[in-house]
């Protein structure tokens, strides 16, 4: 058994609330993972807990190989994608590592359990004129335009994930020289530039959008995007408006905000932009995670030799 080390003290883990409550508060504690992250894990989790059944500590504790071997192939039964059930090994994975920290388990049952190979499709993108028609929607002339449009500017100009554009403070930015610092999964700070239009989108909102959403309460909000209540803005609400936005735009398909960062990668890299530098901006810790919009770019050169060269 591995001896516990820097980590933060929990209460005494008794009953299967408290290690669910116990690995919540370890996920972001000594993980350091996101919120996002934290809830998606808490999914995974409870899934596990519902679907097989288990209905104290003792038992989730005596789980084996067979028990998790079981609980995979019920999710392919339930029709999950295997990408769903490949994360669901993944938090129980983690999990029994939790546990054996707290010296409950004494094994990692999922540890020796092959990962499903997970279907990798090839992420949906905009085309530039379909992105332009989408900025060009907020009508600029209200406080909520105003914002919106400043929002959509900014998350096609960094490729930021959503979670990172609502939690962007004032002090985050840099408008003279055009950047701004992102605080990204894992609680890593990345440094990205952003355009002129983007930047007078900004400019704007600061000047005109954003003090017409400002109450008493949020006068020492240092989130830049605020919703009408003078709150930060949420991630369901941005969805609500980026969708709203793109049926304005006549777009023809459903738009959410991780659409514009896959636009950003691809455009940038059909107008030459090096790997490494997309990876740094986009935030990603692997390369290999950046790679698979080379397959988008490869896949539009064959569309475009096809349709055009005479012996295609």
């Amino acid at each position: 058994m591995r001896e516990r080390e820097n980590s933060v003290a929990l209460q005494n883990i008794e009953n299967l609330d408290q290690a669910i409550d116990g690995y919540s508060d370890h996920i972001l504690a000594e993980r350091g993972l996101s919120l996002n992250t934290r809830d998606s894990y808490m999914v995974g989790l409870k899934r596990f807990i519902d679907l097989m059944n288990i209905e104290n500590l003792q038992d989730l504790v005596s789980t084996d190989r067979d028990r998790i071997s079981g609980y995979m192939k019920r999710m392919a039964e339930h029709g999950f994608e295997r990408n769903t059930v490949a994360h669901g090994l993944t938090v129980l994975r983690s999990f029994f590592e939790f546990l054996m920290l707290e010296n409950i388990a004494s094994a990692n049952p999922a540890r020796t359990i092959a990962m499903p190979r997970a279907r990798r499709e090839l992420p949906q993108t905009l085309r530039v004129s379909d992105v332009e028609a989408l900025l060009a929607a907020p009508d600029p002339e209200t406080p909520a335009g105003c914002r919106d449009r400043a929002m959509l500017e900014l998350l096609y100009a960094t490729g930021m994930r959503v979670s990172e554009l609502i939690s962007i403070g004032l002090g985050s930015l840099n408008m003279q020289r055009g950047y701004l610092i992102c605080m990204g999964k894992g609680s890593k700070e990345r440094l990205i530039p952003f355009g002129e239009k983007a930047r007078a989108a900004l400019e704007d909102y600061l000047d005109r959008g954003r003090p017409c959403f400002m109450s008493g309460n949020s006068r020492t909000v240092d989130t830049i995007f605020l919703n009408r209540s003078g709150r930060p803005m949420s991630r369901q609400g941005f969805w609500k408006i980026i969708g709203q936005y793109g049926v304005r735009a006549g777009i023809g398909i459903r738009i959410y905000p991780h659409l514009l960062r896959h636009s950003f990668a691809t455009h940038l890299l059909e107008r030459d932009v090096d790997l490494r530098s997309l990876q740094e901006m986009l935030g990603h810790s692997s390369i290999s995670t950046t790679q698979i919009y080379t397959h988008l770019t490869d896949r539009r050169l064959r569309q475009v030799f096809d349709r055009s060269h005479p012996r295609a």
